[in-house]
């Protein structure tokens, strides 16, 4: 399932995307094999480890990004992940 994440709420992209001129044919994000065609991946994956010594064990940290869902940016500045 997709969501949009907005600094407060998570959205449906039927919301948000219904008016956008990248969207589908059904007023979806173009959703293809996990990937979004209409942005670019953002993922937490990618961000940097914070020092060990705030954090803790780095392979834990590493553990849990692996766990992350992959974050986009759509084109008009939304982010979207897909949740299971």
């Amino acid at each position: 399932m997709l969501v949009i994440l907005t600094d407060e709420q998570m959205l449906s992209p039927q919301q948000v995307c219904c008016n956008c001129l990248l969207a589908n044919s059904k007023g979806l994000p173009r959703w293809h094999q996990g990937k979004l065609g209409c942005g670019l991946a953002i993922s937490a994956r990618r961000s940097p480890e914070p020092q060990k010594a705030i954090r803790g064990d780095r392979d834990d940290y590493s553990q849990d990004r692996a766990n992350l869902p992959e974050l986009y940016e759509c084109k008009m500045g939304f982010r979207v992940v897909a949740i299971d």
